[in-house]
């Protein structure tokens, strides 16, 4: 199992726990404004809203706010101009970490991750100084429920996916980003749980967190998904079970 992938199945768990606080219908909100405002209303047409919209569901976030955030990005309704921004940097052990960011101010953005990354003992990077370690992929995850898990990676691969991790929390699923949604499909279709769906970045190389830095690598990790700004935190990160029990 790669770091990237425990993390982020980690921050999955996370993210359904933090939906008791407003900054995750406040983070969900912003993807679904500027997913309608780059491709429109209608989710059926629109894979990237249509992730958002899924997202939003996975957290219990109302109805109605969903419509709101819809319309703020089709400009029905007034709202702050939100623009994405991505940052890189390393942080403790020389880990690399991609850092996406939805934001109506990016000078107030970039001064408070970096001001993260320094106290870790990281450093903010400029664009592209470790971006070239990760692939862009599609990321399924399944609950096994009482099926099998090593069944479930077989049927998975045959219905196209490209890579299968099992691990006690559940089956994750690699497959190409255009083909996301007809594997997510494939796979309810066929009974399984799918726990959460996402295009995300994944990590070509990784590096092993010693036990020295990886309570700090954790840290930096966890404060930066905490960030108001922040919508995603990718890494290369390969850490010790013990430290990932703590989060």
């Amino acid at each position: 199992m790669s770091g990237h992938s425990k993390w982020a199945g980690i921050k999955h768990k996370k993210a359904v726990v933090d939906a008791r606080k407003g900054q995750t219908f406040t983070k969900v909100a912003s993807e679904i404004t500027v997913a309608a405002r780059e491709g429109g209303a209608d989710p059926g047409s629109n894979f990237r809203l249509r992730l958002a919209m899924q997202k939003a569901r996975e957290v219990n976030m109302p109805a109605d706010n969903i419509e709101r955030a819809i319309k703020r990005g089709t400009g029905e309704l007034q709202g702050a101009a939100i623009e994405e921004i991505r940052y890189e940097g390393y942080g403790p052990g020389g880990v690399a970490i991609l850092v996406d960011a939805l934001t109506d101010n990016r000078n107030r953005t970039v001064a408070g991750i970096r001001n993260l990354f320094t106290r870790s003992g990281g450093s903010l990077g400029e664009a592209n100084s470790v971006g070239w370690m990760f692939n862009r992929t599609g990321l399924v995850v399944i609950s096994p429920g009482d099926k099998d898990s090593e069944q479930l990676a077989l049927e998975a691969i045959e219905l196209g996916a490209d890579d299968v991790q099992v691990e006690d929390s559940g089956v994750e699923v690699y497959v190409a980003p255009e083909r996301l949604e007809a594997l997510r499909q494939a796979l309810a279709d066929a009974g399984y749980r799918v726990e959460s769906a996402e295009v995300t970045m994944q990590a070509t190389n990784q590096v092993e967190v010693d036990e020295k830095h990886a309570q700090a690598v954790v840290r930096l990790l966890e404060s930066l998904e905490e960030h108001d700004d922040v919508s995603e935190v990718h890494c290369n990160a390969v850490l010790p079970d013990e430290a990932l029990a703590e989060v």
